[in-house]
Formats: structure tokens, C-alpha cells, sequence
């Protein structure tokens, strides 16, 4: 039982057994992702003013610091493994794919990393420039 075919067995039909962790891995990134925006949200209402200076003092604390760094890498990553998924099933030809994964990669770590450095330059420095 479950074993399909004799014919498909041979031909190497069915599933690849692999696409499983992209699912669990992308379901937690969203959970993961939607639970930050909810604290990125109510931190961003209960603040006195919305100007430059008061969301850069609020940025400089370590307790906003670090959960925006890790709302950026949850964004990031959900943002990666959603395309991967979508160029793996609708690229067909074997360069075209490979060029778009590597550029969605490079793209992805290096936006990426420029959030990363502007939220530790803030917070480390407190200037943003």
C-alpha cells in the first residue's frame, strides 16, 4: 500500500520526500513574522509622538532593538523560502532557475543585511547616517 505503481516506481514518480521542511519551516517563519508585527504595531501606538528623534530613541533600546532584528530576519526568510517555492514550481528551464535562485538569494541576504546594519548602527550609535 502506497507504493504506486509498478510503472511509476520506475519512472521515479511520486513524491521527492523533501518538501516538507519548506512547508514547516515557512508555517513557523509566518507565525514567527505575525507575532512580531503585532509587537512592532503595539510598541509603535503607545509611543508619544511619531517624529524622527522619538522613534530613534525608541530604536536605541535593546529591547526594541533586538526583536526588530529578528522581525527583519523572519521577513527575510519567509520572504526567501515563499519565492524559492514559486521559481522551483513554475521555472522550467535549469539555467533560468538556477539564475533566479541566485539571485533571490543575494537579494535576500543583502537587503537583508542593510536592515540589519541600520537597525545595530542605530541602536549602537544612535545615528541613523
Amino acid at each position: 500500500m502506497g507504493n504506486g505503481t509498478g510503472l511509476g516506481r520506475v519512472r521515479g514518480l511520486g513524491s521527492a520526500k523533501h518538501g516538507g521542511g519548506h512547508w514547516v519551516i515557512h508555517r513557523m517563519t509566518a507565525i514567527g513574522t505575525l507575532l512580531l508585527m503585532l509587537w512592532l504595531v503595539f510598541s509603535l501606538v503607545r509611543l508619544p509622538a511619531y517624529d524622527f528623534a522619538t522613534v530613534r530613541l525608541w530604536l536605541e533600546q535593546a529591547i526594541v532593538a533586538v526583536p526588530m532584528m529578528l522581525l527583519v530576519i523572519s521577513v527575510f526568510w519567509h520572504f526567501r523560502i515563499g519565492l524559492q517555492v514559486l521559481i522551483e514550481d513554475y521555472v522550467h528551464e535549469e539555467g533560468l532557475k538556477f539564475a533566479s535562485l541566485l539571485g533571490l538569494t543575494f537579494y535576500t541576504f543583502g537587503m537583508g543585511a542593510l536592515a540589519l546594519f541600520a537597525i545595530a548602527k542605530i541602536a549602537l550609535t544612535g545615528t541613523p547616517n
